[in-house]
């Protein structure tokens, strides 16, 4: 694969949803809690416009040179009392599309997203990857991420 030299982040817009739920689904995880309709199902844009209202969210997608959403993430800023009150970010809903993996999009993003953590007083960055995905573990690893939990999960 040939790299991306770079890529543009921006705030996801209202069609970019599509893209980005098709994104979500592209693994055996994914593809298991996602619904790839046509017409998209209405739960992902009222999704959209909760995470556009609240200031402490940020949905962001990387766009190629030629206007190709290659790769999202959100960007989750929690005020806490923890740690002498201070704010930590989180950061959720990594991907990059299948056909770009490997091209350096997906460090863009997290560079990104690490930069804005701490330009908004975050005194920690977390992320939560599933544990059968190895291949993003080495990533974040890469990355200088450590392994400092042992996350668990109440679905409903």
């Amino acid at each position: 694969m040939t790299p991306i030299s770079q890529v543009t982040i921006r705030r996801a817009r209202r069609d970019d949803v599509g893209i980005i739920v098709k994104m979500l689904a592209d693994d055996r995880l994914g593809g298991a809690r996602e619904r790839l309709e046509d017409p998209l199902p209405d739960c992902y844009f009222e999704a959209f416009e909760t995470v556009e209202r609240d200031p402490n969210l940020q949905l962001m997608v990387a766009v190629d040179g030629e206007g190709a959403v290659v790769g999202c993430l959100q960007l989750c800023i929690l005020p806490g009392l923890s740690s002498q009150g201070a704010s930590r970010a989180l950061i959720e809903d990594v991907r990059v599309a299948s056909h770009c993996r490997s091209r350096g999009i997906g460090e863009q993003l997290l560079q990104w997203a690490v930069a804005e953590a701490r330009a908004k007083g975050c005194k920690l960055v977390e992320l939560l990857t599933h544990q059968t995905r190895v291949d993003a573990q080495r990533f974040y690893e890469r990355l200088g991420f450590g392994r400092s939990h042992v996350g668990m999960t109440l679905r409903f």
